[in-house]
């Protein structure tokens, strides 16, 4: 089911949390809305369920304007960051809850959650409560409960947000593999990029309630937009203008600012091509990778990632000088 969000705003007192935002979901696409606190991304998602009902604009799902649609009739499946679990009902009774308000016959609702516990690997779990459960096998129930009612639309606000790094990384895999099975369009906020970037098929990115851009997480990553995308995912060096790292061929008019990824950036002990030098002040093994933090001559300091095999070839090592050169370098125009 397709979503279609056309200039849609919304204010908070003087808070602009929703500025003019025009938006198209695909069917069948699992959408991250990415973005820090306060960019309107958790407004957008409850603007789509009717949590939060726009003050300007409209909201289309599936062909059907559903901008002041009750809440009730909207068939949207939705799943909170602390679970919302219903802690006196049993597993099974949880997932079942939607379906007996639909006045779901009995042998169906059974049949259901059966095949609910078994896509959300949870069979022989059904009769424990909520308080039995590790904080993912939560997160999997409301997950479960969420899709029981057969939704349209999925919804997910940082779901995975009050769990640990590991649970997270083991539920973000789990919900890639969950949608690729039941191939609901999904929409899902988070704040952290690598969530987005290992789930998302396609990745909005939100700023001071605008879009900053709408790309895959590979687009995004080799082709940002914006500043603020460049900044925002993955790590990148920000260098003003007149840096030495700059070759004198580079165009420097109407741009303030230089970007390059730590992996862009190669070292070696001689002079090689368009570059500077710098001292290396720190080096930090991050298991598979090396990090080093260099000043260079102009006393700018700029973070460069090798590859253990490259580090060992090239023995560096602190307080070393090395030649610093880019492989590539972005640049925006001031507007």
């Amino acid at each position: 089911m397709s979503i279609i969000v056309s200039q849609v705003s919304k204010k908070f007192g003087q808070f602009q949390a929703l500025d003019n935002i025009n938006l198209e979901i695909k069917p069948g696409k699992l959408v991250a809305l990415l973005g820090p606190s306060g960019s309107g991304k958790s407004t957008l998602l409850r603007a789509i369920a009717g949590l939060e009902p726009p003050d300007t604009g409209s909201i289309i799902i599936n062909g059907k304007n559903t901008t002041h649609l009750d809440i009730r009739k909207r068939n949207i499946g939705f799943v909170f960051q602390h679970y919302a679990l219903f802690k006196h009902l049993t597993v099974r009774q949880n997932i079942s809850f939607g379906l007996e308000l639909r006045g779901r016959v009995k042998k169906g609702i059974k049949a259901k959650v059966n095949e609910l516990l078994e896509l959300i690997q949870l069979e022989g779990l059904g009769d424990r409560y909520p308080a039995q459960l590790s904080g993912g096998q939560r997160q999997r129930v409301a997950l479960a409960r969420a899709l029981a009612v057969e939704p349209e639309v999925l919804l997910l606000d940082e779901p995975f947000g009050a769990l640990d790094a590991k649970v997270r990384k083991e539920l973000r895999a789990w919900l890639r593999r969950l949608h690729d099975n039941v191939h609901v369009t999904s929409v899902f906020v988070t704040h952290d990029q690598e969530e987005a970037m290992a789930v998302a098929d396609e990745i909005v990115v939100m700023n001071q309630g605008s879009i900053e851009q709408v790309a895959t997480p590979e687009e995004l990553y080799e082709h940002p937009a914006t500043p603020f995308v460049i900044n925002f995912i993955g790590e990148v060096n920000v260098l003003p203008v007149t840096s030495n790292l700059l070759s004198n061929s580079s165009p420097r008019n109407n741009i303030s600012e230089i970007f390059v990824r730590p992996h862009e950036l190669s070292l070696s002990h001689q002079e090689d091509g368009e570059g500077t030098w710098g001292i290396i002040k720190r080096i930090i093994h991050l298991g598979w990778e090396i990090q080093a933090e260099i000043e260079l001559e102009d006393s700018h300091e700029v973070v460069a990632h090798l590859s253990r095999e490259k580090f060992d070839q090239l023995n560096l090592k602190t307080q070393e000088k090395v030649f610093v050169k880019p492989s590539k370098m972005r640049f925006f125009q001031m507007h």
